[in-house]
């Protein structure tokens, strides 16, 4: 019988592990940030991101068997994809020596199905749900009928959202991570201020485009001096309302497509509080809004180690040959 289940995230720059018991939640979970190690390159990279997985991983197992009383898990649960796949190597085989160590199975997780899940950390059930997953790597609709059953209604066709917003705050040389040190400055702005495109919103559908909002912000951006922070707020302050009226817009489309009145909203982007709070603004208009807290909008090991309590008939031994992608759609029937 399985019951506890230790998490491994590693598919970036973030290493983590976390207990879940399927009985008594979230028993315990520790977290690694790379953001200072990858700051000087103004992104992340990935052998520095693997190495450090490898310099972490036990660092953070001890702290965690500390923090939980030394208490071992039934089973492991670990991020399989998609990501750095020298990362996600990195966390796969950890995961493989500890079971075999410990005599116990393994539950490959599919990252973005973590995210989706993460909800449930907060002990709600809300599915099912319209999904709107808006992270650096990845922007989509999905509709969710259950853990495990997902249908994409619609992606990105060039840059997610998270990326967009690091790209704009280059630009400006805010530097690493770009997403929230724009959103800072936006605060100070007039979103007024700046006339920037709503990618898509012109035309039916629900896939989304922010590489001609990006390529507007950079022309936007050009004539104004470095010194100038009242103008360069009102920029930040116009791109992430551009951002946002798009992603609640598209968010308002696919609720009335699948006539659902449940919306998750999960990933990094999902900790923007313009956006959490334009969304939230659905409750008035009779839609559930869930939102993971603001520690698990981001990597996380929690995610992973719920993902693997809610799909135990995955659990493998440790020996298994599963695949690690770097790529991997949320819809294939292996996630």
């Amino acid at each position: 019988m399985i019951e506890r289940i230790l998490g491994i995230e590693s598919s970036c720059d973030e290493t983590g592990l976390a207990l879940y018991d399927r009985q008594r939640g979230l028993l315990g979970e520790v977290l690694f940030s790379q953001i200072a190690l990858h700051a000087p390159y103004g992104g992340v990279v990935p052998e520095l991101a693997s190495r450090d997985h490898v310099r972490r991983l036990p660092l953070l197992l001890d702290e965690l068997l500390a923090q939980t009383g030394g208490q071992r898990p039934d089973a492991i649960a670990v991020t399989a994809g998609p990501g750095l796949i020298g990362a996600l190597l990195v966390g796969v085989n950890f995961a493989r020596g500890l079971a075999m160590g410990w005599d116990i199975p393994v539950i490959p997780v599919h990252h973005l199905e973590g995210h989706l899940l993460a909800p449930l950390l907060n002990e709600v059930d809300p599915f099912p749900a319209v999904a709107l997953l808006v992270s650096g790597g990845h922007t989509m609709l999905v509709e969710v009928r259950a853990p495990g059953d997902y249908i994409l209604l619609g992606e990105t066709l060039d840059d997610a959202a998270g990326e967009a917003f690091d790209k704009a705050a280059k630009m400006m040389g805010l530097g690493y991570p770009g997403g929230p040190a724009l959103a800072a400055l936006a605060e100070g702005g007039d979103a007024q201020a700046f006339r920037l495109p709503r990618p898509l919103l012109d035309r039916p559908g629900l896939d989304f485009s922010f590489s001609g909002l990006k390529t507007a912000f950079r022309l936007a951006s050009m004539p104004i001096a470095p010194d100038d922070g009242q103008k360069r707020a009102d920029l930040a302050a116009s791109f992430q309302a551009a951002v946002v009226e798009t992603l609640f817009t598209k968010c308002q489309r696919a609720l009335r497509q699948t006539g659902l009145r449940r919306l998750i909203v999960a990933g990094g982007v999902g900790a923007n509080r313009a956006l959490r709070a334009a969304l939230n603004g659905l409750v008035s208009a009779g839609v559930e809004v869930f939102i993971a807290d603001l520690a698990h909008c981001t990597d996380n090991a929690a995610m992973i180690a719920l993902a693997g309590a809610l799909h135990t008939e995955r659990a493998q031994a440790a020996t298994a040959d599963f695949p690690v992608r770097a790529r991997w759609s949320l819809t294939e029937e292996e996630a």
